[in-house]
């Protein structure tokens, strides 16, 4: 049986189409109450979609913009040229820093080698999106091993592949989960992309404000708190969805366990916290709510994309080879 969750699986959401020479991208912002599929036939228009929304995640944003480099001109000058622009387009999540740069190294092996440059970038991206999904599926397998029957779940943001598979792994192991979403504003991720993955699955999904979860807390009606990470350091501070830090605390002072997805683990380029660099996206998507406008005029708006969550806070950081203490993230991944 396979998992019928659409985004447990990032073939189905993102993939370069020969016949028409260009990347096609699920429209993330839209689904799923439009399931549009949105052509990229540029680099350019590949950026702009990673940039407005249309493809979200750490995971699937690295994809999307490796496929986009395969539209660039078959020349080293232009390559370069669109691994900068495609690098430039959100600098919090570690996956595009890591994905671009080795796609853009196999183009200009190829080139050099007087090898098809286009072909060697796909090759390499569609390998790393099959590890991709063989990582969630793990991750989540371990996840769903910390679950109890009957436990209520809160998460925040969309948590994506990795999940998708923690609830069907506890589904076939008999266990029945209620997920609790928050809605996370601005771009409504949990109310959408969230509430749909469980809806998918056959899993209760109860959606909250984003301001709710340390009073369910007080009141005994959440048992864990799990989330993904955009990025992990060395050293064991998670960056995900801001909101994420201060539900964190919540947990933290009700004893409730909050456990991390952290696919294939932490960035072996980041050591602390201090060599994350927080997306601050404009303030006027805060000033309004699904297209529209909920701020009065003249009211101005902040709006960090992300924050950071120090070890301490964490109960553990799963990924596929298992779940492993914050603190000593190190220790299990350095080679």
């Amino acid at each position: 049986m396979t998992n019928p969750a659409i985004l447990a699986d990032r073939f189905k959401t993102l993939y370069y189409d020969p016949d028409r020479d260009a990347v096609i991208l699920l429209n993330r912002a839209k689904y799923p109450h439009e399931t549009e599929y949105v052509v990229c036939r540029s680099v350019e228009a590949l950026a702009r979609a990673i940039e407005t929304m249309i493809v979200q995640g750490g995971p699937p944003l690295a994809y999307a913009a490796g496929l986009g480099l395969a539209l660039a001109r078959p020349d080293e000058a232009s390559y370069r040229a669109a691994a900068a622009r495609l690098l430039a387009t959100r600098p919090t999540a570690d996956d595009l820093h890591h994905i671009i740069p080795a796609a853009l190294e196999r183009a200009l092996a190829a080139l050099a080698a007087g090898e098809d440059p286009k072909q060697a970038v796909l090759a390499y991206v569609n390998g790393e999106i099959a590890r991709g999904n063989r990582v969630s599926r793990l991750c989540g397998e371990h996840a769903a091993a910390l679950l109890a029957d009957g436990d209520r779940v809160l998460t925040h943001c969309i948590a994506g592949a990795a999940l998708c598979w923690m609830l069907w792994a506890a589904q076939q192991q008999g266990k029945t989960i209620h997920l609790i979403a928050t809605e996370t504003r601005p771009y409504l991720q949990g109310a959408r992309l969230t509430a749909q993955c469980a809806k998918e699955l056959g899993v209760e999904v109860t959606l909250i404000t984003d301001g709710m979860p340390a009073h369910l807390m007080s009141q005994g009606m959440i048992d864990k708190f799990i989330c993904a990470a955009d990025r992990i350091t060395l050293d064991g501070h998670i960056t995900n969805k801001v909101g994420t830090f201060q539900i964190a605390i919540a947990a933290h002072y009700h004893g409730i366990p909050f456990y991390v997805l952290g696919y294939d683990g932490p960035d072996p380029d980041t050591e602390s916290a201090n060599g994350i660099e927080i997306e601050w996206r404009d303030g006027e998507e805060v000033l309004h709510c699904a297209g529209v406008r909920t701020a009065v005029e003249g009211a101005k708006a902040l709006y960090p994309a992300f924050d950071i969550t120090p070890p301490h806070l964490i109960s553990g950081i799963i990924t596929d080879r298992g779940v492993f203490p914050a603190t000593l993230i190190r220790r299990y991944f350095d080679a």
